[in-house]
């Protein structure tokens, strides 16, 4: 009996916890959720069947066009600001916190100030850090007006796909712009294990890979800012392998 009462007392939230619950402050809705996951990676999939489709059978002259198309949309500028763009990603990262869903625990959410530039360190990766769309700007449920998420630079040369991520606050993941981001005020987002942790993943587990990833560590000091640990637990559920 001690040992439970000790128990429950180490896990008493503090006054500043917080809890967001996504189909608590955003109505479920599956056919939304569903478009919503569709619209954030779908582009990839829509990429691949589309040259698929236009080289198995279309003329050749017709697949080029095609290619052509797809290649201005990889050098097409982004409208950061897109009243369109901002709508639509909103639109996603409600529907996919409430789809999950996914809930966000806050440890001392008066220790986060919005002039200031923190550094989130994600963690696990897995197939796709689903939970990073509870920190996201769009979601609206930490008190941070500026934040970007680092990903893999070759989202950035995807068509479609890097219109969308862009406005989701996607940035990409290099040392310079990470660098350049920070000095700029924006909190950032880091998911250190990449892709290397989707070859980890386990059943009924997480795996965090972070032996040899320490650069966003080091930034951080360099930089002054704040290192937040941020740990995705149960993610591994919402894949089938």
């Amino acid at each position: 009996m001690a040992e439970d009462k000790a128990e429950t007392q180490a896990f008493t939230p503090g006054p500043g916890y917080r809890q967001f619950k996504g189909r608590d402050e955003f109505p479920f809705n599956i056919l939304h959720g569903t478009l919503a996951c569709a619209i954030w990676i779908g582009s990839m999939h829509f990429n691949v069947s589309l040259l698929l489709f236009s080289f198995l059978f279309l003329p050749f002259s017709k697949f080029l066009l095609v290619v052509g198309v797809l290649l201005i949309f990889v050098v097409l500028p982004i409208d950061h600001n897109s009243k369109f763009g901002l709508r639509l990603a909103r639109y996603i990262c409600q529907h996919m916190s409430s789809y999950f869903p996914a809930t966000l625990h806050v440890e001392d959410i008066n220790d986060f100030h919005p002039g200031r530039a923190y550094v989130l360190g994600y963690a696990p990766h897995s197939v796709l850090p689903i939970g990073v769309v509870t920190l996201a700007e769009r979601t609206g449920f930490m008190p941070l007006p500026k934040l970007k998420c680092l990903t893999s630079s070759p989202v950035f040369y995807t068509p479609f796909l890097r219109h969308i991520w862009t406005w989701l606050g996607a940035s990409p993941a290099t040392r310079k712009n990470f660098c350049s981001l920070l000095e700029a005020g924006y909190t950032c987002i880091v998911v250190p294990g990449g892709v290397q942790e989707t070859f980890l993943m386990r059943h009924d587990s997480e795996v965090a890979f972070l032996k040899s990833r320490r650069g966003f560590v080091r930034i951080a000091i360099e930089k002054g800012c704040p290192l937040v640990p941020v740990f995705a637990f149960g993610q591994s559920y919402a894949f089938k392998w």
